[in-house]
């Protein structure tokens, strides 16, 4: 059974999955984990002192990060950011796994915690991909509704929110089938030469693939 970041990978390049799989390097970095554990320590980071934060992982300045958590702690779910219900929560659902990093209940919403920059708006095509797959997971598990997924860039102090809807439900289903071609085929190069510049896999796919692992992890 697939796993949340394998989907995720998948929809960025099924040849970038193929070859991660084979080299058996699917997990995240020491530098993801670090950026991730920002999402736990919200309250905390707001008092900081700026010589503090200048030590952390952060992608802005002191004063503009404690600004955007300051945001953050407007919004009417902020408590179930700063504090969710559950935290590291495995999920088993009918087609994919993984973990949700943080699940907030009534009404039950998962969080996926991205260790990058987020783009301009929305959050990047395969973490939609994996949020989906997230919430629905979670509603598989709970047998009730899951209407929505967060996802969180805390070193930018960034939360947005994929919805499931038609076209996000229709992405998820494709890539869900691509990866499970992989079982019977390779799937083939990318035409997508942007992909190509900073993948580990380059090489040995003499191809087009990229891996930003910021946009998957």
């Amino acid at each position: 059974m697939p796993t949340f970041s394998d989907l995720a990978r998948a929809a960025y390049c099924p040849r970038q999955l193929y070859y991660a799989r084979r080299d058996d390097d699917r997990g995240p970095g020491e530098r993801t984990r670090e950026r991730r554990e920002l999402a736990f320590r919200y309250p905390a980071l707001a008092d900081a002192p700026p010589e503090r934060l200048a030590a952390l992982p952060v992608d802005l300045d002191p004063p503009a990060y404690r600004a955007r958590l300051r945001a953050l702690a407007g919004r009417d779910d902020w408590p179930a950011i700063a504090d969710p219900d559950g935290r590291a929560v495995r999920l088993d659902g009918k087609d994919c796994r993984g973990v949700a990093h943080k699940v907030s209940e009534a009404p039950p919403v998962p969080t996926f915690v991205s260790p990058g920059r987020p783009p301009d708006r929305g959050v990047w095509a395969p973490q939609r991909v994996r949020a989906v797959a997230t919430a629905l997971a979670l509603a598989w598990e709970r047998e009730q509704p899951v209407e929505r997924c967060r996802v969180e860039y805390p070193a930018s102090a960034v939360v947005r929110s994929v919805r499931l809807t038609g076209g996000n439900r229709r992405r998820y289903r494709r890539t869900l089938r691509t990866v499970r071609r992989m079982e019977r085929e390779t799937p083939p190069r990318t035409d997508d030469h942007a992909k190509c510049g900073s993948c580990p896999y380059r090489e040995p796919c003499r191809g087009k693939t990229r891996s930003l692992r910021s946009r998957l992890f």
